[in-house]
């Protein structure tokens, strides 16, 4: 014991440096392992090889996506609900500017196109009667969309689509989701590190102390990348209910004791990134259940047209006769399905406060079962976290071998 005292007091820095090299082994290996997590987006080295390396959670977007999306349909949106909400009135009051100047240039195109004699031979009093007639259809077409939508919700919009779609048309989308709902989470892995890093390297002081072995160094570091990486993990997601720590310390997976938070923040990003107005409206209109709404508006808007075109039928009839008009009012409403989109997007910042997404999904998050939950993030580490800690290993054990550098000869 003397001669280790004696051995201490001489290399006295030697060994209080240890805990604390010991302590930024753990938080570097830490901060590596996060940039993993998320850095690069596409893979870097040599393809079809295992040198090089993509970032966990771009290499497993496919199955986070897939899982979010799932979630988001069997779990937190749904879609019958929250379109239920929308007021077709209240729709078509906020699209009434732009869409009567869609519903100008339609008749006004569609006129001169299939019979630009008799559009020019009108006076322009009765060119204005026509497109009045027909501009007074719009919000009518409208409320009766809307209704349409609202009542065969399920025919026409599939809410997987729209969110698998967003998601793949930027897949930095799904990395930045995951990483802010758990910047808290990553920020609990780096300072652990530090915490962890340094109780071992007390250890680790102990028993170079008693053995002088150059191999404790690089040994210790390797365990101290490895161990400090695999336990941050863990206690991230376990345990997932609240224990007490000699009846007086809560403990608790730091992801599963934030829910309220996280419910919140993974609303929000879902509505202002993902079930977005611009989205919902193209996933309606463009998505895989799109023929039945299109064929829904097209025969709505040629109904419209004949119920708001009586005063002048007779007129346009009698000029190009009834086969012509009834091509030309088909033609109309081909004209108008095409340019709906424009219109419709007028009314987004009613639509999306309506709609209520962002809270919609963070009261439904609060209501999943523990492991519903945990899946939300769990994903993203389950699959290649033993690379992380192998990384993390590996860097301990380089810092530790440096180490022996710095020990006396």
């Amino acid at each position: 014991m003397n001669a280790v005292l004696d051995d201490f007091a001489e290399h006295w820095l030697i060994y209080v440096s240890m805990p604390f090299i010991a302590a930024a082994i753990g938080y570097v290996t830490k901060r590596v392992a996060i940039e993993m997590m998320f850095h690069p987006v596409d893979f870097v080295g040599i393809n079809g090889t295992f040198i090089g390396w993509q970032g966990v959670v771009p290499r497993s977007s496919e199955r986070m996506i897939g899982i979010s999306a799932e979630l988001l349909t069997t779990k937190l949106v749904n879609p019958r609900e929250v379109l239920a909400r929308l007021d077709p009135a209240r729709i078509a009051e906020e699209v009434e500017q732009p869409l009567l100047s869609t519903m100008d240039d339609v008749a006004r195109e569609v006129l001169e196109q299939h019979h630009p004699r008799l559009w020019e031979m009108l006076p322009v009093l009765a060119q204005d009667l026509v497109v009045k007639q027909v501009q007074a259809a719009a919000p009518v077409v409208v409320r009766r969309i809307v209704n349409e939508i609202q009542e065969n919700v399920d025919e026409v919009l599939d809410v997987k689509h729209i969110a698998v779609t967003a998601l793949h048309r930027d897949r930095r989308l799904t990395v930045r989701l995951i990483r802010e709902i758990s910047r808290p989470e990553m920020a609990f892995i780096a300072r652990s590190g530090i915490y962890f890093g340094f109780v071992l390297g007390l250890v680790q002081t102990i028993v170079w102390a008693l053995t002088k072995e150059p191999l404790v160094l690089p040994v210790f570091g390797a365990i101290i990348g490895l161990f400090t990486d695999w336990l941050a993990i863990k206690l991230i997601f376990f345990p997932r209910e609240e224990k007490r720590v000699l009846g007086l310390f809560r403990f608790q997976g730091i992801f599963q004791r934030r829910r309220d938070e996280v419910a919140e923040d993974f609303g929000r990003l879902v509505a202002t990134e993902v079930m977005t107005v611009p989205n919902i409206v193209e996933g309606i209109l463009r998505g895989p259940r799109s023929d039945r709404i299109i064929a829904s508006i097209q025969e709505i808007v040629a109904r419209t047209i004949d119920e708001q075109t009586s005063v002048v039928r007779p007129l346009v009839s009698i000029g190009v006769g009834s086969q012509r008009f009834e091509e030309m009012k088909h033609a109309a409403a081909d004209r108008a399905v095409a340019r709906m989109s424009d219109p419709a997007l007028q009314a987004g910042g009613y639509v999306a406060g309506a709609l209520d997404i962002g809270n919609t999904i963070a009261r439904r998050m609060r209501r999943l079962s523990r492991v519903e939950y945990e899946n939300l993030l769990r994903p993203a580490f389950r699959r290649d976290e033993w690379k992380l800690i192998a990384v993390g290993a590996m860097i301990g054990f380089g810092v530790g071998e440096l180490q022996t550098f710095l020990l006396p000869g």
